[in-house]
């Protein structure tokens, strides 16, 4: 992931120099390269003799970034809970596109509950199932996409063009699997004794207010599984943004929603590895 990230830090120095009307070719390309780039470097090196099996075994795991969301998240609640506010905002500036330096403690809760749950498609449920689909390869292939979305994918004046091409292939790639990140959670959720009924009501109708046709997906559910409002006002490289609201309107984020929430995504997830594993073994069985 470093070394993709690397190599888009210094294609932009060098694309956003580029005439207007060349910046969205020029997206394309580096779209369409890079992401075949990385999906025949991975799938060579898992097809190597003695030694593809392990090299297939390392991307899958490298490509499942869960418990660095957790961790990295917990790092940050940490700080929160001691009341070290300037330290928080700091280490959440990491793990957020928005400005975290006017954010107050329920705000860094909100914001913190956010990414978390926006990401547990990102980081997990998405690349987890492009690898049961198609293996290592086609699980990095959607990591290098969303990666460089998550560089790229702004509509600001300098990358509005350039990144036109990485969020359109990431809204695509990143469409169903949105979509099963908020019904695994539901479906935790129920097991877990929290509202489902109500989270499956609400979801999708709030979903569908997002400017992005997926981050409001597991965003709702999570918003209305743990009781807290998400949305509202932030900050965007000095525009301020008005959100629109997902979960109860009445609902503070504190350190005990936030808990429920990572208790939520550890569920989801654990209850999607099972899913995943029972259908690859039933379609291999299909196959044999």
């Amino acid at each position: 992931m470093r070394l993709i990230g690397g190599l888009l830090g210094r294609l932009a120095c060098r694309a956003k120099a580029l005439p207007d009307g060349l910046k969205r070719p020029c997206g394309v390309v580096v779209t369409a390269g890079l992401g075949l780039a990385v999906y025949s470097a991975v799938y060579l090196l898992c097809a190597l003799p003695w030694a593809g099996w392990a090299f297939s075994l390392y991307f899958a795991f490298a490509g499942l970034a869960l418990g660095q969301l957790i961790r990295e998240a917990a790092s940050v609640a940490g700080l929160i809970e001691s009341s070290r506010l300037e330290p928080a905002r700091s280490a959440l500036s990491h793990l957020v596109s928005r400005d975290t330096g006017c954010l107050d403690e329920s705000g860094l809760w909100r914001t913190l509950a956010e990414t978390v749950s926006e990401n547990f498609n990102d980081a997990f449920v998405a690349p987890f199932m492009w690898l049961c689909l198609g293996g290592p390869p086609l699980l990095w292939l959607y990591k290098t996409v969303s990666t460089m979305d998550s560089m790229w994918g702004y509509k600001t004046p300098e990358y509005r063009d350039l990144g036109w091409a990485c969020a359109r292939a990431d809204d695509l790639l990143a469409f169903v699997p949105a979509r099963l990140s908020a019904l695994a959670m539901i479906g935790a959720g129920w097991l877990m004794g929290l509202p489902a009924g109500q989270a499956l009501a609400r979801t999708r109708t709030e979903a569908r207010t997002m400017a992005s046709p997926n981050a409001g997906w597991p965003m709702a559910a999570a918003a209305w599984l743990c009781g807290g409002a998400m949305g509202g006002e932030a900050v965007y490289f000095g525009t301020t943004v008005q959100k629109p609201p997902l979960g109860p309107g009445d609902g503070v984020w504190d350190r005990e929603r936030f808990s429920r929430l990572r208790g939520l995504v550890l569920a989801a997830g654990a209850g999607l590895v099972l899913a995943g594993q029972a259908a690859v073994l039933a379609y291999a069985r299909i196959l044999a």
